[in-house]
């Protein structure tokens, strides 16, 4: 009776198998951090949006503009609109906004994360592209 031998792999094919797993792995990993970073800036545009309305209602109730841009989380938290107010105040990278009163009573609010995200896109995409949602 002939006995049948069992084909393995070789050392070889295994090796090719990793180097592929791992290149494709690479290019998802690559393409999934731009994406990550469109989230955040989406994030942190909605979330300056938000929380500048929210702020801006504490100025109607009477509150100066100065008063509620030196402790928002406060002002947050007291309103009841927002459960995690620390949070609130903070970009889709996590880091505080910059929060400023101006002379007429209004605030800004901005985020230095999302403009180096901003100006690095600008770069990427040359100085002639238009932004998405402007």
């Amino acid at each position: 009776m002939k006995r049948k031998r069992k084909k393995s792999l070789t050392l070889l094919e295994i090796m090719i198998v990793i180097f592929l797993i791992g290149l494709i792995s690479g290019v998802i990993g690559y393409n999934m951090k731009g994406s990550l970073d469109k989230g955040r800036a989406f994030k942190s545009e909605e979330g300056a949006s938000h929380l500048r309305d929210l702020l801006l209602l504490e100025v109607a109730n009477g509150r100066s503009a100065q008063e509620v841009v030196e402790d928002p989380a406060k002002f947050l938290a007291a309103s009841g609109l927002v459960n995690n107010p620390q949070k609130m105040i903070k970009d889709g990278w996590g880091q505080l906004y910059a929060i400023e009163a101006t002379d007429d009573n209004d605030i800004t609010i901005t985020s230095t994360q999302l403009e180096k995200y901003k100006a690095k896109r600008k770069m990427t995409l040359g100085d002639s592209s238009t932004e998405d949602n402007e």
